[in-house]
């Protein structure tokens, strides 16, 4: 993060960050957060996000930011993949494996479905 030495600075920094949030808000934007905290890793969230990045290129989605987080604090539901579709709530699924992985991809993020069977908080 850049230093702050003005008032100036700290006014551009917020403008800034409001225009990153407002990119990702905006209408038809996803955004696919997968948990990659030690947890995650070692309960698969590799081959999760694996499948979730071939999904995108195999179906040609667009406007899918994929990102990756530390650990969400659910372990004993981990992999947890994250789906946020514009300005809706956040959907947080659990137990997510690459099969899984790819069923969200194709229902939720493609056709707006959410896979209620594996949602743990909506």
């Amino acid at each position: 993060m850049p230093t702050i030495k003005s008032l100036d600075d700290l006014k551009r920094i917020r403008e800034e960050a409001l225009e990153k949030r407002k990119v990702k808000t905006a209408s038809g934007q996803v955004q696919v957060i997968v948990g990659m905290g030690t947890c995650g890793i070692a309960a698969g969230a590799r081959d999760a996000m694996k499948a979730i990045l071939e999904t995108i290129q195999n179906e040609n989605l667009e406007g899918v930011i994929v990102t990756q987080t530390g650990c969400i604090g659910l372990c004993e539901k981990e992999p947890i993949v994250q789906v946020v579709v514009g300005d809706q709530p956040k959907v947080t699924y659990g137990k997510v494996s690459p099969d899984v992985a790819r069923q969200i991809m194709k229902e939720h993020v493609k056709n707006g479905n959410v896979l209620k069977e594996y949602v743990i908080q909506v």
